[in-house]
């Protein structure tokens, strides 16, 4: 039911006759300030259409002399885009679906699966030209950042042996990912090479973000699966969770600084 309909609906219910009947069809259509808040809150999850600017968004974004707040809240984000992805590789359930497709790639073409994440990035970054993106320091510092968090992070988080307590790892994981992903891209510094591709197609195809971005991971771990990479729980959770997780946290943020007048 869409939002008039169901507005519609719960409007033309008396509510000052106690009825069983109304109550019946009351509960029903579960007409209540909060399922109603609840039934907005999630469809903004998956109609959001663009990056807010907050406090920390920059007002130039190819830019090498960015103020500070901006400059600090793309490292913060970006640290905890590859913290996100460290809890997915430690929980041990499934890599990322760009993972995948490098592990694809490198069955096909014998490469090592660093190389071939290196030239799938800049076959991405390739296609950022139909789309008239252009790479910022936010798009060097994400190559730099998430792979040393990576490097850093990894040995020293936990490796559970239970499956529950793994693949509630690996959601942890998705989720932090979307977290630090919506406040590097806030910070409005230029994204990285997959996140460009997702602001490029949102730009041009006026979709929602959980859409853009959870088509783009899927299509990527199928294509990684097709040539011959190792797909898992975690990666299932990281392809249909991440776009909805980034929304969640920009929706977040949105609410708890406010958006900034332009």
């Amino acid at each position: 039911m869409s939002k008039s309909s169901f507005d519609k609906t719960c409007n033309s219910l008396p509510p000052t006759v106690p009825t069983a009947k109304n109550k019946t069809v009351r509960s029903l259509y579960n007409c209540s300030p909060f399922m109603a808040k609840n039934q907005k809150i999630i469809s903004d999850i998956f109609t959001i259409k663009s990056i807010p600017k907050l406090f920390w968004t920059s007002v130039k974004t190819y830019t090498l002399r960015p103020n500070p707040i901006s400059f600090v809240m793309l490292v913060i984000g970006l640290a905890m885009f590859g913290l996100g992805e460290a809890f997915l590789i430690a929980a041990g359930v499934g890599v990322s679906p760009w993972t995948v497709l490098a592990q694809g790639v490198s069955e096909i073409l014998g490469w090592s699966v660093g190389t071939s994440t290196f030239f799938i990035s800049s076959f991405v970054l390739f296609l950022w030209l139909p789309l008239k993106q252009k790479p910022g320091l936010g798009t060097i510092l994400n190559i730099i950042i998430v792979a040393l968090v990576l490097d850093i992070s990894v040995p020293y988080l936990p490796h559970f042996e239970s499956n529950i307590l793994r693949i509630l790892m690996a959601a942890a994981g998705v989720f932090i990912t979307g977290f630090g992903g919506a406040i590097y891209l806030i910070a409005n510094l230029g994204p990285g090479p997959r996140d460009g591709l997702m602001t490029g197609l949102m730009r041009i195809t006026k979709s929602p973000i959980a859409w853009v971005r959870g088509i783009i991971e899927i299509t990527a771990v199928t294509l990684g699966w097709l040539l011959g990479g190792v797909a898992g729980v975690g990666t299932i959770l990281f392809a249909f969770g991440i776009g909805p997780a980034l929304a969640t946290s920009i929706l977040l943020l949105r609410r708890l600084f406010g958006e900034q007048s332009s």
